[in-house]
């Protein structure tokens, strides 16, 4: 199951939690844009530490908090609703599409950013000029929400908008602010481009010796079985799997044993070393 709450990100609830719609997974990125600079005139960055109060704790930025808040000079993050609720950054009008809901998800990414910002004596004309520092972190939890890695209205390269209700309702992907029907924002203008996922491990990682109760069920230990099956170490009358059992810890005794382990360390419960050598495929 993904997380609700993004991992390393600081959690700062705000609470007032409702449920979903359903519908295609969707992330919406937006820009904080919170001064107007232009090139001639570029302003210093706002704070992340200002936007996390007024997200946070400011009873107007309550209102319209997003999900995420996200550094893309530093790779901070604060998250201010879990997953499985909408958050209120979208403007969303009474009787049409539930802007903010119109999703399994619809996670909210607000980067800290507007154009022409100064920082550290550099001007950043565009969001990816910026070093995007938690860009592969964050893609990787938004994509564990079934987030698919497209933009059904196209990566935004600029601040016009387009949007279309339509698409909208039936596809899933990421859009742009300037993309969500009812509203009418034209951030982000740019947004940094999908990284590959990394390649699914040809082995199942070990999942730690208090995985193996009894009774535990997981195509995990069908797998597990299997191999100790091929490796002569089966001790089983059915099976294997799925659930963890008498005969699966004798089954792995004969495999410990026959790796050269001995009292205590042939008691049947994996060990990270043991499973390693085993080769279990993934699942």
């Amino acid at each position: 199951m993904p997380d609700l709450w993004m991992p390393g990100a600081r959690r700062l609830d705000v609470g007032d939690t409702a449920p979903m719609d359903g519908g295609p997974a969707k992330a919406v990125a937006h820009i904080t844009w919170d001064r107007n600079a232009t090139a001639a005139k570029p302003q210093p960055l706002v704070s992340f530490e200002t936007l996390t109060e007024y997200f946070g704790r400011n009873p107007d930025g309550r209102r319209a908090a997003p999900h995420i808040l996200w550094d893309p000079f530093t790779g901070r993050f604060t998250q201010f609703v879990p997953a499985d609720s909408r958050s209120k950054s979208l403007a969303d009008r009474a009787g049409g599409t539930r802007t903010n809901r119109a999703g399994k998800v619809v996670l909210q990414i607000e980067a800290l950013f507007f154009p022409y910002c100064r920082v550290d004596g550099k001007v950043y004309g565009r969001l990816v000029d910026t070093p995007c520092k938690g860009w592969l972190e964050l893609l990787a939890w938004v994509r564990s929400h079934g987030v698919p890695d497209v933009w059904p209205m196209g990566r935004p390269s600029d601040f016009a908008s387009r949007r279309d209700e339509a698409t909208w309702a039936k596809q899933g992907g990421w859009y742009g602010h300037s993309q969500v029907p009812e509203n009418d924002h034209q951030d982000p203008g740019s947004w940094p481009a999908f990284a590959p996922a990394p390649p699914r491990p040809a082995y199942e990682p070990f999942p730690g010796a208090a995985f193996f109760v009894l009774g535990r069920r997981s195509a995990v230990i069908t797998a597990m079985g299997r191999r100790l099956v091929a490796e002569g170490c089966g001790r089983y009358q059915v099976g294997p799997g799925p659930a963890w059992s008498e005969a699966d810890r004798q089954s792995y005794a004969a495999w410990q044993r026959r790796l050269g382990y001995s009292g205590d360390s042939a008691d049947g419960i994996p060990g990270a070393e043991s499973w390693a050598r085993l080769r279990v495929p993934n699942v």
